[in-house]
């Protein structure tokens, strides 16, 4: 693949897809110093600050690293991948498996911790999950996943707030396809009912241990069904 010259725009955001694209084909190998700007720039038919943004994408993405004095090196053939990028590749079932990990400890410090507020939320949550029951499998999940950060929301922790809506999209994905493939609500519309029920009055009543369990019992059925598609 030749580099050629670039159309006039978007100029960054060819000049970083060019380049990235020479280094992991293998132009330009691990611990290869990039050709200078002056020579980059004139290449791609660009300016030698739209070469200098690129670059810094580039070394954004962990593919370079500019060292003083010597130049731009390739350092990876691969770029990074952030966080939500990881998780959006990642297998549902390995997604889940975290989930269960941070969400069951929620469920213990809801129980320890919720206010006022964390029950009246909790109750309209599990209303709305109840409502949602007829409507179809993606408003239901929907409704689910609103439950379920409800009770993360009442661990008072933001950290976990935050973790558990990274998870959200994949989660809902996962969810979906479930109870498409395996009909769940086909005699139960409000599937898992009793369960979330059940996790509702243990927070509000601050039982950690069953709050916990209660949770945990529910994950696991549906990570053994997700093992299972």
């Amino acid at each position: 693949m030749s580099l050629g010259a670039l159309r006039p725009s978007p100029l960054v955001e060819q000049a970083t897809q060019h380049l990235r694209a020479q280094i992991t084909e293998g132009r330009w190998p691990v611990g290869t110093k990039l050709p200078a700007e002056t020579a980059l720039a004139k290449t791609l038919g660009v300016g030698r600050s739209t070469v200098r943004e690129a670059l810094r994408a580039l070394a954004g993405a962990g593919l370079v690293q500019a060292r003083q004095g010597a130049g731009v090196f390739v350092i990876a053939t691969e770029p990074e991948e952030d966080w939500a990028t990881r998780l959006r590749h990642a297998a549902v079932t390995d997604v889940y498996e975290v989930r269960m990990l941070v969400e069951v400890q929620a469920a213990r410090l809801a129980a320890r911790r919720r206010t006022d507020a964390d029950r009246t939320a909790l109750r309209a949550a599990l209303d709305a999950r109840r409502a949602a029951a007829a409507g179809d499998d993606a408003a239901f999940v929907d409704a689910d996943i609103a439950l379920h950060a409800a009770v993360v929301g009442a661990a008072r922790n933001p950290v976990l707030t935050d973790l558990f809506a990274e998870f959200v999209p994949v989660l809902r994905s996962g969810l979906i396809e479930l109870l498409d493939i395996l009909g769940l609500r086909t005699h139960e519309p409000d599937h898992g009912d009793e369960a979330h029920a059940a996790l509702v009055r243990a927070i509000e009543s601050g039982d950690a241990d069953t709050a916990g369990n209660t949770l945990q019992t529910e994950l696991e059925e549906t990570l053994a069904r997700l093992h299972r598609l």
